[in-house]
């Protein structure tokens, strides 16, 4: 069943908005209610329901948690089942019995839309990944392809957040909290526990899912860039109070958890909430709202500049994953190589693109493709565009990177690949020969001169 499009959001305000506030809505007036969250009986005979995506007791500037007000209560469903068939490609718990490890640069191509009937949730596969979500430590990447709208029934991801990039085709979410339309070059987040439906009012859709288990994103910490710059909270938008009240028969929860899909029946929709209040609330982001820093003399600066959420370890300034982007900007460095420069990471990189090129590939990582560059995996631009960049010289102008938004997931995690990613025919088996052209541009000096025979020693004083 695809939804009535005048049903869902179009313009920004048609939404809330501000990353982190309390957010209260209400679909009828009076529906929340005054003074408690709890009454002996809430208004309009709505039933009071918590959702928590924190500890009760997590430190208030930490707490998450959103009071949902519902016709009738999420617990009225029928026993949980194992999914039949069972979905083979969802990972949750990292381990050498379903992945591999692999140091090598992996590129992949475009995954096809398939021809037969496919919904979100049965279009969705791992790629990689690490740890575990029954330990509340680690990730997954997905990437999803679909050409159908799921029919009668609701998601629900009871292992961690989802962050969403849908890269061909928007995505029309219905939430428990009310609906996000999301267009590629925006991207949603679907916090752990919320029943949520995908619609693609354009047919044909794909895209690439990161989830985080045991934690939640939240915005970088700005240092010594100050107060402004990069994501700004107000631009992150949430859905208003909406509800179906119809009966629905035969209504299938699908709950994914432990990386299993378990299924239990209904009779009535789960986006029955006519009120909530609280800070634990889907919501989305243009990511043509991001405001780029970079250099303005020398030097290319670390990619850490483009982090448009984090979700953070214990570890001070080490992430579980970011989620880095790489938006049309000026590049206007002296004296500088300005495509990224060649390295070797500690951390993991996984990259998207959704739409235009990527300015250290030139040829070969196409929108909808991704690549894996893992810890300490040396990687950079190909030779084609280390050619292109020095042949320029230190004249070259100030250049306006345009018509681009690649994407990277970043995690100090080492992460394990699943098979199928691995074996899938959309694997490029010639991406090491983008660096395999790149020359020696080395001048010795030193030649007939002796001096590269000179031998240097440090005296300790």
């Amino acid at each position: 069943m695809t939804p009535n499009s005048s049903h869902f959001p179009s313009e920004d305000s048609d939404y809330l908005s501000g990353f982190g506030n309390n957010l209260s809505s209400e679909a009828i007036a009076g529906a929340l209610p005054r003074g408690q969250n709890s009454p002996l009986v809430c208004p309009l005979g709505l039933y009071a329901e918590q959702i928590s995506g924190t500890s009760f007791t997590a430190p208030r500037k930490l707490n998450q948690r959103s009071w949902l007000y519902r016709i009738k209560p999420s617990v009225t469903h029928e026993p949980f089942k194992p999914r039949v068939p069972k979905h083979e490609k969802l990972v949750s718990e990292f381990s050498q019995v379903n992945s591999a490890i692999n140091p090598t640069q992996i590129r992949w191509k475009p995954v096809d839309i398939p021809d037969v009937p496919t919904d979100f949730v049965d279009g969705l596969y791992s790629v990689c990944g690490a740890g575990s979500s029954f330990l509340r430590h680690g990730f997954a990447i997905h990437m999803y392809t679909a050409n159908k709208s799921m029919d009668n029934c609701a998601f629900c991801n009871a292992d961690g957040d989802f962050l969403i990039v849908p890269q061909k085709g928007r995505l029309w979410i219905t939430t428990e909290c009310g609906k996000l339309q999301v267009c590629p070059g925006e991207v949603v987040i679907l916090p752990q526990g919320f029943r949520f439906s995908v619609d693609l009012p354009d047919g044909p859709s794909r895209g690439y899912v990161a989830e985080v288990f045991g934690t939640h994103f939240q915005l970088p910490d700005l240092g010594p860039i100050g107060a402004n710059g990069l994501a700004s909270a107000r631009d992150f938008l949430f859905p208003t109070a909406s509800f179906e009240k119809e009966s629905r028969p035969g209504y299938t929860i699908i709950q994914k958890f432990g990386g299993e899909l378990f299924t239990a029946k209904q009779d009535f929709s789960p986006f029955n909430v006519v009120a909530w209040h609280g800070n634990y609330v889907p919501y989305k982001y243009d990511l043509s709202k991001f405001c780029p820093y970079n250099t303005v003399l020398v030097d290319h600066g670390d990619p850490s500049i483009n982090t448009v959420l984090t979700a953070p370890t214990d570890k001070p300034g080490v992430a579980l994953l970011d989620f880095v982007i790489f938006p049309p900007r000026w590049l206007v460095a002296e004296h500088t190589f300005r495509p990224p420069y060649y390295h070797r990471n500690c951390m993991s990189e996984f990259m998207g693109l959704i739409h235009g090129g990527y300015e250290a590939k030139a040829d070969g990582f196409l929108p909808g493709g991704a690549s894996l560059h893992s810890c300490m995996t040396p990687h950079g631009p190909d030779t084609k565009t280390y050619e292109a960049t020095i042949s320029r010289g230190n004249e070259a102008a100030p250049h306006r990177i345009k018509d681009t938004m690649a994407f990277m997931f970043e995690s100090c995690l080492m992460p394990r690949i699943c098979p199928w990613a691995l074996e899938s025919p959309a694997v490029d088996h010639d991406y090491y020969q983008c660096w395999i052209g790149l020359k020696s541009h080395f001048t010795d000096t030193t030649e007939n001169t002796g001096l590269q025979n000179n031998k240097h020693s440090v005296t300790e004083s």
